[in-house]
């Protein structure tokens, strides 16, 4: 019977071993998305890798990295058998769990991102996209019950889902505080995970200036036709004030994330220029500060298309 000190030291072994992530999920879901942002995030990334080899790998030589391996339907060794086996005996063999990560989406949304990239569906190679979506659903049901985490990637564009990724997966040791200022128009709804929301929909409006229309709140103009409301300075100020106090507080609780958004009728102008003078200041004040401004990005995007 091993001692107490001994099972304590286990622990702290087990504690101390690197993450190990398996990521899957449906083709088209966004697991290389997934996998290159944990690769940004310091794991060692092995994408298809074949089962068969996943003891050769981690029987090894030890590393201090932790791991991410990719896994595809699309491998010719792949089975739900195999995989399930891996899962299930892991922990016991190495002594450390492994974390399923699954990518899911909606089979109409899977089934237009096909469509819009024209690309054959890896199990339907010779038939429709709906028939190798609805064949990859049925096989991957088991694995997708054993997921540890699981984001549906339905209605996120890459850069929501990378940000989900390091909500998820980054490494909290030696990271402070990271602060996520958003712009975002109403009619289409908050962005996903904001902590806190400012409607400043009640300020100059400078859309209804002709020479501003066309512009946002990235420009120098509109920021300054929006900070002339004589309403402007006072929320700035509350809002700038409640931010500061509030920042250190969540920092010593332990919290790695802070999204804040501010919302107007377009999200081009008003909503913008808050964002951008808000992440401004902290940034100044020595915070981790990245800033996102949807509808600018989704105009961009529609551009492209």
């Amino acid at each position: 019977m091993q001692s107490e000190a001994g099972n304590i030291r286990n622990e702290r072994e087990t504690l101390a071993a690197p993450r190990c992530v398996m990521v899957t999920g449906p083709s088209g879901a966004g697991r290389s998305t997934a996998i290159r942002v944990l690769e940004d995030l310091g794991y060692e990334a092995i994408d298809n890798l074949p089962l068969s080899l996943l003891p050769r790998l981690l029987d090894g030589p030890d590393h201090d990295r932790p791991l991410a391996l990719g896994i595809d339907t699309r491998n010719r060794e792949f089975s739900v058998a195999a995989a399930i086996e891996a899962i299930d005996g892991f922990d016991e063999r190495y002594g450390r769990p492994l974390e399923l990560f699954y990518l899911d989406c909606r089979e109409d949304v899977l089934l237009r991102r096909f469509s819009e990239t024209r690309r054959r569906h890896p199990m339907a190679p010779a038939e429709s996209p709906a028939e190798g979506i609805a064949r990859e659903f049925d096989l991957l049901v088991p694995i997708r019950a054993r997921a540890d985490i699981l984001i549906d990637t339905s209605e996120m564009t890459p850069h929501d889902l990378r940000a989900e990724v390091e909500r998820w997966f980054a490494p909290e040791a030696g990271r402070g505080l990271a602060v996520s200022v958003n712009s975002f128009s109403y009619k289409r709804g908050l962005p996903r995970g904001i902590d806190m929301v400012f409607d400043c929909r009640f300020l100059k409006n400078p859309y209804w200036e002709e020479s501003l229309r066309a512009l946002n709140g990235t420009n120098a103009e509109v920021r300054d036709y929006v900070a002339g409301d004589v309403r402007y300075e006072a929320f700035f100020d509350q809002v700038r004030g409640l931010v500061e106090m509030l920042l250190p507080a969540y920092s010593e609780e332990g919290k790695a994330h802070l999204s804040i958004g501010f919302g107007c009728t377009g999200g081009q102008h008003r909503s913008v220029t808050l964002a951008e003078n808000l992440a401004r200041t902290l940034a100044e004040a020595g915070w981790q500060v990245s800033i996102r401004h949807r509808e600018l990005e989704r105009r961009r995007a529609a551009k492209k298309a």
